[in-house]
């Protein structure tokens, strides 16, 4: 494992030295052309250097004492990351040797890991002549049994090819090394398969089926096992390897199935044809690839550059999971360069290291939550729009999500309110303790800032919640405020069968029947009090909407919202009316008491408003 890497005239490197955590995943995260990639781009070059003299010249080159000479290299062989010309490379395209680079070897790479409790450096010096890449080991001091760590790089989906040939370990790893994972993906899908087939055989001895003490072993460390779950687990699919006779194949073939999925047993979708790899999405293949090479036992640094870009944020998360499991297990190092501020966010501190393009450490592990804040604020598109308002109105609401949002929305349309303007929503399923630190995080960048915590009571019991809604598990703390619904959901204040069938246009009587028959349930004229029935607050208003085959709007488009827009001002309940005035109270006048001026003034949102999508 890498411990550090210094970098002279490499890229926007004039001179660096960047301390690595030797095992597990780091996030590597900052703006734009601050050096994430570059990072990554500097140990892959670092492996073709390495892979190059390797195979041209022999391991015993690399060793302290040995008599070196520069190998060089055309341009169209040098393929580990993509430039217009070598000499870009170079800090400001400066090729040419000064006063301390007497022998032309102006840009150098060097590499320090621990090997038997030694510390092992390995430097690559690299210069450019007549549009020619000459490389040589510049310093070195390994001796005789060295082990160098094996690097590979995966850049920002780079596809696969349509045909694969069969080529051998080291072709394997040399193309990997360069930077062409996608190109022996297949290999190292067969190579994996392979070595399981293998594993069974000599596991069975003989027997007609695995020992079950045996079979969960190999499920639980096998990476062709743990590969085929993660797929059947993640994309409801599994992959299907022709057997391949090196006689007479010339090309592997990769099918992919997809069906239901129980336990480890994938059960395939009833006339569902099984599809050659290539025409998987972006998203598949992508997340296919980055698996793959973190399974090899052949590699053991991956560099990942912006594997989520074609994932979405639920697929994001699941793929750093499986991937921590996996350098855990296997004891790599995985560093990823990325702008995912949904990975961020869920990511351990100690785990994230911050580049900046300018100033003292440029590259820093963070060290606090609060950190988190300057950094995502950086990253532009994705927060600065989340933040900016934060800073603008000196205050922010959290809720658990989309939903949640629009139903507020309707409720105050309902009572003809307007406070929701001036509270900024942040959107997460993060509990009260968790949000606290991202607030207090902000607080640091926006002084004064208020905070509301909403949340869903969900299984929690009602005596969590006072008659103010005050949450008592997590009371509030300061300018962060926690608050909880005493329903057991937002939804269950909109279980009123007068509203849904007003809402959806079906016989009041019809949603009276559905509410009795399939939940038990009555509702009488005390639906709005915050002292409703216990049966009312233990009510799953969420199952109870949406439950997909018999809920109240199933079968229908109507959605909450839409039930919470058709409320008469009667029907809605105290608790949410509670909630409203809570916020009001917590909603400041202007500095020095300044009225806003018509400027600034925003019309407060009506029923009409949502209803036909323009608030």
């Amino acid at each position: 494992m890498i411990r550090s890497v210094t970098l002279r005239r490499f890229k926007q490197f004039k001179q660096e030295t960047i301390g690595l955590h030797p095992s597990g995943i780091t996030l590597i995260a900052g703006g734009n052309n601050a050096g994430k990639s570059s990072l990554l781009h500097a140990l892959a070059v670092w492996e073709f250097c390495r892979t190059a003299i390797e195979m041209e010249r022999g391991p015993e080159t690399f060793l302290a004492d040995s008599n070196r000479q520069g190998l060089g290299v055309g341009g169209e062989e040098f393929s580990p990351v993509a430039v217009p010309s070598l000499k870009h490379l170079w800090t400001n395209l400066k090729t040419q040797k000064g006063d301390t680079d007497p022998d032309g070897y102006t840009l150098r790479i060097r590499c320090e890991w621990d090997s038997a409790g030694t510390e092992q450096q390995l430097e690559f010096g690299l210069s450019l002549v007549n549009d020619r890449l000459f490389v040589k080991v510049t310093h070195s001091n390994l001796a005789s049994g060295f082990r160098l760590p094996v690097i590979a790089y995966l850049p920002p989906f780079a596809g696969i090819t349509d045909r694969e040939t069969k080529v051998s370990p080291a072709i394997r790893r040399r193309r990997t090394g360069e930077g062409l994972a996608g190109a022996v993906l297949r290999n190292l899908l067969l190579d994996m398969e392979q070595n399981n087939q293998a594993r069974r055989a000599e596991l069975r001895q003989g027997r007609s089926k695995l020992p079950d003490e045996s079979l969960r072993h190999l499920r639980s460390t096998d990476p062709w096992e743990l590969l085929q779950q993660a797929l059947r687990e993640t994309f409801g699919a599994e992959l299907v390897i022709d057997p391949f006779r090196e006689e007479y194949h010339s090309y592997i073939r990769i099918d992919v199935v997809k069906g239901s999925v129980v336990g480890y047993k994938l059960s395939r979708y009833q006339g569902y044809n099984k599809r050659d790899l290539m025409v998987e999405g972006s998203g598949f293949l992508q997340w296919l690839s980055v698996y793959a090479l973190a399974t090899s036992p052949d590699v053991d640094v991956l560099l990942l550059d912006e594997p989520d870009a074609h994932l979405h944020p639920t697929l994001q998360t699941q793929m750093m999971t499986s991937l921590s499991d996996l350098a855990r297990i296997g004891q790599k190092q995985v560093l990823v360069a990325t702008h995912s501020s949904e990975l961020l966010r869920h990511w351990p501190v100690a785990n994230i290291l911050q580049v900046k393009a300018r100033g003292p450490g440029k590259f820093k592990y963070l060290e606090s939550d609060h950190q988190k804040v300057g950094l995502l604020h950086g990253l532009g598109s994705d927060y600065a729009p989340r933040i900016d308002p934060i800073r603008r109105n000196g205050r922010v609401l959290f809720v658990e999500g989309k939903t949640d949002e629009r139903m507020l929305s309707a409720f105050e349309a309902v009572l003809g309110r307007d406070v929701l303007r001036d509270w900024p929503i942040w959107m997460t399923s993060a509990t009260h303790k968790e949000r606290h630190q991202l607030f207090r995080a902000l607080a640091e960048e926006i002084p004064g800032l208020v905070g509301v915590s909403l949340r869903d009571r969900d299984d929690e019991s009602v005596a969590t919640v006072d008659g103010h809604l005050n949450d008592q598990n997590f009371p509030s703390r300061g300018n962060f405020t926690t608050v909880k619904w005493r329903r057991r959901h937002l939804e269950s204040y909109l279980i009123l069968p007068e509203a849904v069938a007003r809402c959806t246009g079906q016989d009041l009587d019809f949603v009276r029947g559905q509410l009795a028959d399939n939940f038990a349930l009555a509702v009488g004229a005390n639906f709005t009090d915050s002292d409703c029935p216990e049966v009312l607050k233990q009510a799953n208003g969420k199952d109870i909407l949406k439950r997909a085959d018999d809920g109240l709007l199933s079968g229908t488009s109507y959605q909450p919202e839409d039930v919470a827009l058709g409320l008469e001002i009667t029907e809605v309940a105290d608790d949410v009316r509670i909630f409203f005035d809570r916020l009001a109270d917590l909603n400041p006048a202007p500095p020095n008491g300044e009225e806003e001026s018509d400027e600034d003034e925003v019309e407060a949102t009506t029923k009409e408003d949502i209803a036909t999508g323009s608030a």
